[in-house]
């Protein structure tokens, strides 16, 4: 990376209050990224405060938070944010419905998401197509050759193992180099320990309705979770119902108080889920993502214009979609 443009971000927001902000309901990824550029700035003698908006509800995220010492924010704990202070956005970018518009000033943005809505109001981009944003930061570190802790390079390091599915999904020849920097300098006995015990009880209700519920057509499975359960786990159950032998796609949804959340899996070249989902909720809601991996939303006004087979229609959207995108 050019150290050039690092110090244009530094520059950028010397001597104000900087707020680093995740997309709503952070993953480990997302606040691996956010933590690792905390420290990063720290050390150029720049605090900054991490946020988020929506919930952390998965037990491996609040693990990972209590192992590295990482302090984040719900916007709703933050008190004072005003027009001036400074926003970098890290693993989001605005307008993408889940990035919500908090009051200040979004100057900067750190994402590995592809740009399906131009946003041209940041001061700063640095946007690249690869598997984990917390490829991006680590960059930072080693391009700038800036000093990085044990806990910032495990905690990178898991970021870029959960979003790359162990390196096996949207991996590029960065995040393989990144990880390779980090292995010289993360502790590996404490990565290991964020595996064990990562599926909490009633997360097995989730899992059950999924299957109980899953329909094949072709190469793709459609499973539905009739319930509220936490965005994460909808995406990790996406996971799931691909890991099956007839599934190439997979489209999980689950159903909350405000509308319907997606989560696309895909492991085949010739089906980008990001653009599957944009392309079929853009007119009834929103969505994207990564090649490999994407999410979307359709509230309840909008589903109600289907009536009650919604959850049909859908299906049908998804595939007339689909079958579009491979004509």
């Amino acid at each position: 990376m050019d150290t050039n443009k690092i110090k244009d971000l530094i520059d950028l927001v010397q001597g104000k209050k900087v707020y680093i902000q995740t997309h709503n309901f952070p993953d480990p990824d997302a606040i691996s990224s956010a933590f690792g550029m905390k420290k990063f700035l720290e050390a150029y003698n720049i605090e900054a405060t991490l946020c988020y908006v929506g919930s952390i509800d998965r037990y491996n995220t609040r693990k990972m938070m209590d192992a590295f010492g990482i302090d984040i924010f719900s916007y709703d704990e933050i008190e004072g944010m005003n027009i001036d202070d400074y926003i970098i956005h890290v693993d989001c970018q605005k307008p993408n419905a889940n990035t919500t518009d908090l009051p200040g000033d979004e100057v900067a943005c750190i994402d590995h998401h592809p740009v399906f809505i131009e946003a041209d109001s940041y001061r700063y981009m640095d946007i690249r197509i690869v598997g984990a944003c917390s490829t991006i930061v680590a960059d930072y570190y080693y391009s700038s050759n800036t000093p990085i802790s044990s806990d910032v390079a495990t905690a990178l390091a898991y970021g870029i193992k959960m979003d790359t599915d162990d390196l096996i999904r949207g991996t590029t020849a960065l995040d393989i180099d990144m990880m390779s920097y980090l292995f010289k300098h993360a502790d590996w006995c404490k990565l290991n320990s964020m595996y064990n015990s990562t599926i909490e009880f009633q997360d097995l209700k989730a899992y059950g309705a999924a299957i109980e519920n899953i329909e094949v057509f072709d190469y793709v499975g459609f499973s539905y979770i009739p319930f509220e359960c936490p965005n994460s786990l909808v995406a990790i159950i996406s996971d799931f119902i691909l890991s099956l032998d007839v599934v190439d796609v997979s489209i999980v949804y689950s159903v909350n108080s405000e509308g319907i959340k997606y989560s696309v899996r895909s492991e085949r070249v010739d089906v980008d889920a990001g653009k599957l989902i944009h392309e079929t909720l853009k007119d009834i809601g929103s969505g994207g993502g990564h090649a490999a991996m994407a999410g979307g939303f359709v509230g309840n006004d909008e589903l109600a214009k289907f009536g009650r087979n919604y959850d049909g229609k859908l299906k049908e959207l998804f595939m007339e979609t689909l079958k579009g995108m491979l004509h």
